[in-house]
């Protein structure tokens, strides 16, 4: 059983800054519910072409209103590629994504977080990581982005997620900011989208929601698709809901008409469903 808790009028609910690293990218925004735990967790990684026009505070209405519905959540920042520069990206991106989840196990007895209930929620180039998340403790143990003790995850909800790098780039999402992430064409570093790719890295092995508009002009639909059919045929569990008119940034809104839907399939993948 979970310990969820709908509220009829959403709560301000206060977030702890906590470092994760010594960089200045290198932190999360961590909001507990009020009441006894422990309490399940929600990883919440943004979007934004893992690039530095996006950081954390597009997540945080969600994130506070995922908490006012009972789960803990941990709004992740990390270090991203500029346009136009070769910074960061590989392996910095990745490293970072792992050590935040890896500090819900020092921070769990401070916050009653319960670390058999952690899933991960990710938006557009959000969702990549957080599937790459859920697949890391299946990496070789001689991959230098896996992590010594990789914290599982038990879930991921993917909204509107790139789930196929090397197809992002060959249809021009995100330009060929993929490409810069992994600092080359599929061509050029197979080895590293091999172990970052979802599309490459099935079967995950933990439940999958994938969640999309299906007025997604930024990252279509068709993506999302595509990627469920392999996950399927691989021997994961995995579902596709897909929303009529919602658009890409719909699927965060907490205030869009489309978020009951939303809402409903995040808190569904914590009760098992």
């Amino acid at each position: 059983m979970t310990n969820l808790r709908p509220r009829d009028r959403a709560a301000r609910l206060p977030s702890v800054r906590i470092p994760y690293g010594p960089g200045p990218s290198q932190f999360g925004e961590l909001r507990v519910p009020p009441g006894p735990g422990p309490h399940p967790v929600a990883v919440v990684l943004h979007g934004g072409c893992w690039t530095t026009m996006v950081a954390l505070d597009i997540m945080s209405p969600l994130s506070e209103a995922l908490t006012n519905e009972g789960l803990a959540t941990w709004n992740v920042e990390f270090r991203r590629i500029t346009m136009g520069k070769s910074d960061s990206g590989y392996p910095d991106t990745f490293l970072d994504v792992g050590a935040a989840i890896d500090e819900l196990r020092a921070i769990a007895p401070a916050y009653d977080l319960d670390l058999d209930r952690v899933k991960a929620v990710g938006h557009s180039a959000g969702g990549q990581l957080a599937l790459w998340a859920a697949a890391r403790p299946r990496l070789p143990e001689t991959s230098g982005i896996r992590g010594s003790a990789p914290l599982p995850l038990r879930g991921v909800v993917s909204l509107a997620g790139v789930l196929d790098l090397a197809d992002a780039t060959a249809r021009g999402l995100c330009g060929n900011l993929a490409d810069q992430l992994l600092g080359g064409t599929k061509a050029q570093v197979p080895e590293r989208y091999a172990e970052t790719n979802p599309a490459e890295l099935l079967p995950i092995g933990v439940r999958q929601v994938l969640v999309h508009g299906a007025a997604d002009v930024v990252v279509p639909l068709s993506g999302s698709e595509t990627y469920r059919a392999r996950a399927y045929a691989a021997g994961d569990r995995i579902s596709l809901t897909a929303i009529p008119d919602a658009d890409h940034f719909d699927v965060i809104t907490p205030s869009s008409t489309k978020w009951p839907q939303v809402r409903a399939r995040i808190l569904g993948i914590y009760r098992g469903e």
